[in-house]
């Protein structure tokens, strides 16, 4: 084996999101693209000579390839071994707990979570620390500066790892492993939730349905809720990984599980749905004739987390990105914990979680976790709701009732608009920001006061740094927002994200329509950053 020094030429456009460089496969199937990019990431860390290495993905078209060219990479640049899924396979979240449970020096996933998959569809790569979690920004900024200067990148000459045989293999010097992967994380989940009552409530007659959408959590859903714990066999549907997801979009929402909330709403339908995404970080939780936002679902499972056995002492703190609602701050106020309101991305949880100062984390997107891994988890959040269920022996419906009753309600919303001119998009937001100092005071309607407009700046309490521009908040004085930002997600022009939310005290009607009931904010945001007007879009692309 011969480790080779190969001349290349920077590319302009490798700057890593929030989750790390998301891009067509058209683009990542350049040649050099992801040399440049994995060398930038190693040319960014120091002291990594003779560690391991994990890396995994979501099996998305390229994955397979991508992974060899990384394996390549990190044997040339001194790793001592590299720990892989078989097929390349490891989820988000499992990946995240191998870098932990293995103690590696950190860890490349390959995925584009929720984006669409295929040779038209999406790509990515980020970088795992050995935490577990997302790089900071420190590292992210430090790799993006290495892509604009990189000259060569290392590799070598050895062949393919046979990434479908489980055990040891070698990349010239470099030890691979290809190890299994779900036995890790389904060990991890037996210590945090009540198995053996789980198992009695499915042999109760409980129904679920579990759509893994053709994407990485099938082969965890099917060892775990139809192995481990006896749901029957069919609970979980497309539960084979696909490189296209079964040529559909494997995002967990209303859109594209439209089919699974219908039948939760019929008599016929099971007593619980959920679903997860490309990568398995995200989870949507319906119950029958409930669909549970990732909002509300981020409090109810912080409010009764005390019912599973991994967190029976109670949880230190709850953590939420600005955009997701307040319903949890509720809860942390009930309990006497702490509440923090980050920037979008899981990374920002990493320092809170670490320190011990929070439990549970959750972002409006679809992503709850906990001080487990360092990425957010959508089969725990699931197997959470089913400790829940079994402890409580109520339905969802009851559940949410009950805890609306007690902590009142966070009408909220999310409106995408998708694939917007980047420049429109980056103009609306700068308008808007120029008029945030003159809105705190003026009254809308009847009722509607500002109480606050920013553009939101956070300071990281455990290590003192500081991000600005993190998304717009304006601030109402009953306690409503509206939150407008750029998502750092997509890979083509710009998506737009409006959030709205109106709070509804306990003994206050919670029964109203989401849409209905948030209707004067949905005007009064278009009134003052001129959405429709500006993008032309007559309606949102997605509506959450």
């Amino acid at each position: 084996m011969t480790i080779l020094t190969i001349k290349t030429v920077p590319f302009a456009d490798q700057k890593p999101g929030t989750s790390g460089l998301r891009k067509r496969v058209s683009v990542y199937s350049q040649p050099n693209y992801v040399e440049n990019f994995v060398q930038s990431i190693f040319d960014s860390l120091e002291g990594f000579d003779g560690k391991t290495l994990v890396i995994g993905g979501d099996g998305r078209y390229y994955n397979d390839v991508a992974i060899q060219k990384a394996i390549r990479i990190a044997a040339a640049n001194g790793f001592g071994k590299v720990l892989v899924g078989q097929n390349g396979l490891l989820s988000t979240p499992a990946a995240s707990h191998v870098i932990r449970h293995h103690k590696a020096f950190g860890g490349l996933v390959l995925s584009a979570s929720h984006n669409p998959g295929g040779p038209e569809g999406d790509f990515g790569i980020k970088y795992n620390i050995g935490n577990g979690g997302p790089a900071p920004e420190r590292i992210t900024d430090a790799v993006f500066a290495r892509t604009k200067q990189i000259d060569s990148y290392k590799t070598n000459d050895a062949p393919d790892v046979a990434l479908d045989q489980i055990g040891l293999h070698r990349s010239g010097g470099m030890v691979v492993e290809v190890i299994d992967p779900v036995a890790d994380y389904a060990a991890l989940m037996q210590t945090l939730f009540d198995f053996p009552a789980i198992r009695a409530l499915f042999a109760s007659g409980f129904t679920m349905t579990f759509d893994a959408m053709h994407a990485v959590t099938g082969p965890y859903a099917h060892a775990i809720l139809e192995g481990l714990l006896g749901a029957p066999k069919g609970t979980v549907i497309n539960g084979t990984p696909s490189p296209d997801f079964g040529n559909g979009h494997p995002d967990p929402n209303l859109v594209y599980c439209k089919d699974m909330y219908d039948l939760l709403m019929t008599p016929e339908g099971p007593d619980f749905g959920a679903a997860s995404d490309g990568d398995g970080d995200r989870n949507l939780i319906i119950g029958k004739n409930r669909f549970v936002t990732p909002s509300d679902s981020l409090a109810l499972l912080a409010a009764n987390a005390h019912l599973a056995p991994g967190y029976k002492a109670g949880i230190a703190g709850i953590a939420r990105s600005m955009p997701t609602s307040a319903a949890a701050d509720r809860v942390a106020e009930k309990l006497g914990i702490e509440m923090h309101e980050t920037p979008t991305g899981w990374k920002f949880f990493g320092n809170l979680l670490d320190a011990g100062r929070v439990t549970i984390c959750g972002e409006e997107s679809a992503g709850t976790g906990s001080n487990h891994v360092r990425e957010k988890d959508g089969l725990w959040a699931v197997l959470l709701w089913l400790n829940i269920l079994a402890v409580r022996k109520q339905g969802v419906d009851e559940i949410v009732r009950e805890h609306w009753a007690i902590y009142g309600r966070n009408y909220y919303t999310r409106h995408d608009y998708e694939e917007v001119d980047a420049a429109v998009a980056g103009k609306l937001v700068d308008e808007l920001r120029a008029q945030l100092p003159s809105l705190p005071g003026k009254t809308f309607g009847d009722d509607l006061q500002i109480a606050y407009a920013d553009d939101f700046t956070y300071h990281d309490p455990v290590d003192g740094s500081t991000s600005a521009k993190q998304g717009i908040r304006i601030g109402f004085t009953d306690g409503s927002r509206i939150v407008l930002r750029l998502s750092g997600t997509g890979t083509v022009g710009a998506t737009l994200r409006l959030y709205l939310e109106r709070y509804e005290a306990a003994g206050g009607r919670h029964d109203l329509e989401t849409q209905l009931a948030l209707e004067p904010l949905i005007a009064l945001a278009d009134e003052l950053a001129g959405i429709k007007q500006r993008t032309g879009r007559l309606e949102p692309s997605v509506i959450t």
